[in-house]
């Protein structure tokens, strides 16, 4: 199947300016040379230098014309997928792209299968592992923080640093079984010398898994619930940080009665904020079931903000909300700053909050929401966990496979001084192997096949 003339539609179903179908294979040039029609008889595709345009028509088998294009070549090796590469552009819109995969596919070409140009380029060495699900990474982003740290990764960043961790290995190896094979030459294994290599690379994973936790944050995003009262300016703020009315505001209380979602990007963290009905014990049937919901997404929720009324003051109930709050993230909004009759002191609020954080502000005149998106940042992030001043995404595969290579090596460290060599030697390995599976240099075929699956057709 590597060998196959692969085509797909790389471009998303519905209108557009242009949509594009992509070809990749050996052959795919000969081939879509011969339902294109150029525009001047001599521009046939077959002669066409690498990373040309050629203006034409894609024709079907009686010649009738489908779509005026632009076709674009790119040779071997000096493609995305290492092979040779045709992209049709067609007119956008699924009738002329559909109609031209049609005739490509008439040609000889079968319809690739998901993320199948992108396993090609890792068949073919343009991408390691990392770098080929750093493309999806990107595709998925949620926030320019993500893509940035998406582009890290494919363009090599991750892989250097395992490949560094991988030589620390091979040397300890390499240790090991001179040790084994040439006793005589080189003596016994420096267990010092290996003991220092193996600190350096568990050190170093360590750092790793710390340093993704942070970033899997830019990736997958969190929970915001926004509780308090009734009328304390939830719903407020919620459209103070949407920046546009998703939530009804009026000055009855309980206007809110069901939980309002949306998304959002603060500080390059997507954030999926939720305003709650205001908690409070009441006969009404439709709030009350609302109230229910809300304390269950507050519970849920992975940071909590909640909000005070200064001019009402510190309530019984809002003692009672805050003490239902089962979070160690919460965030106090003290709100309505702007108001001349202020009841909520400093005194009170750290007599019953502590070490919470808390801002005072006013939703209404924009006053401490630059302060909660960075105390937001804060929180989420817990502090600077970084891999040598540089943020690293790890998705759960490469997490459980460094764990893996700790896991062998943390048993080597401890019983170094005791173990065979032959032992030593087989944990190392172990660990080469689990360090391996994240750059593909020892992936069984079954979990290539998986990751390259999670890829859209025509990527």
């Amino acid at each position: 199947m590597l060998y196959d003339d692969i085509a797909a539609i790389a471009t998303p179903p519905g209108e557009g300016g242009i949509s594009i179908v992509r070809l990749s294979g050996y052959n795919v040039i000969s081939k879509a040379n011969k339902i294109f029609k150029a525009y001047k008889k001599e521009k046939e595709l077959t002669n066409q230098a690498a990373y040309t345009l050629t203006l034409g028509w894609i024709i079907d088998e009686e010649g009738n014309i489908l779509d005026e294009v632009l076709v674009t070549i790119m040779r071997s090796p000096h493609s995305y997928t290492g092979e040779d590469v045709v992209e049709i552009n067609c007119h956008g819109g699924s009738i002329p792209a559909r109609r031209c995969l049609e005739e490509v596919l008439k040609t000889g070409l079968r319809l690739a299968e998901p993320g199948e140009f992108t396993k090609r380029a890792f068949l073919n060495g343009r991408l390691d592992v990392s770098q080929a699900e750093a493309v999806i990474e990107i595709i998925r982003s949620k926030t320019d923080k993500g893509l940035k740290l998406a582009l890290n990764q494919l363009t090599g960043k991750n892989s250097l640093i395992f490949n560094r961790l991988e030589d620390d290995l091979i040397r300890v190896n390499a240790m090991v079984e001179a040790s084994l094979d040439f006793p005589d030459d080189v003596g016994d294994l420096d267990t010092a010398e290996a003991l220092g290599l193996i600190n350096n690379v568990l050190i170093n994973i360590d750092k790793l898994l710390l340093a993704g936790e942070r970033a899997n944050i830019y990736r997958e995003g969190i929970d915001i619930a926004i509780c308090g009262k009734p009328n304390v300016g939830k719903s407020s703020l919620l459209n103070a940080l949407l920046k546009k009315e998703k939530a009804i505001v009026t000055n009855i209380p309980g206007t809110t009665r069901d939980v309002i979602e949306d998304f959002i990007n603060i500080k390059g963290i997507p954030v999926r904020l939720r305003d709650t009905a205001g908690i409070r014990l009441t006969d009404d049937l439709v709030e009350r079931i609302g109230v229910e919901r809300s304390r269950q997404v507050i519970l849920d929720a992975e940071l909590v903000i909640f909000i005070l009324d200064v001019e009402t003051g510190i309530t019984v109930e809002d003692k009672e909300i805050f003490k239902a709050i089962d979070n160690n993230n919460v965030i106090v909004l003290v709100n309505k700053e702007d108001v001349e009759a202020k009841r909520i002191t400093d005194g009170e609020l750290t007599d019953l909050f502590g070490d919470t954080k808390i801002i005072r502000g006013s939703v209404k005149e924009d006053i401490g929401l630059e302060e909660l998106e960075k105390t937001i940042e804060d929180l989420v992030l817990s502090g600077d966990v970084l891999y040598d001043n540089e943020e690293i995404m790890i998705n759960l595969r490469q997490k459980n496979a460094l764990l893996k290579a700790k896991k062998y090596l943390t048993d080597t460290l401890v019983l170094i001084e005791d173990l065979p060599l032959d032992c030593i030697g087989v944990d190392v390995w172990g660990a080469l192997e689990a360090i391996g599976e994240i750059t593909g240099k020892s992936l069984k075929e079954e979990v290539i096949d998986r990751i390259f699956t999670e890829f859209c057709i025509g990527k």
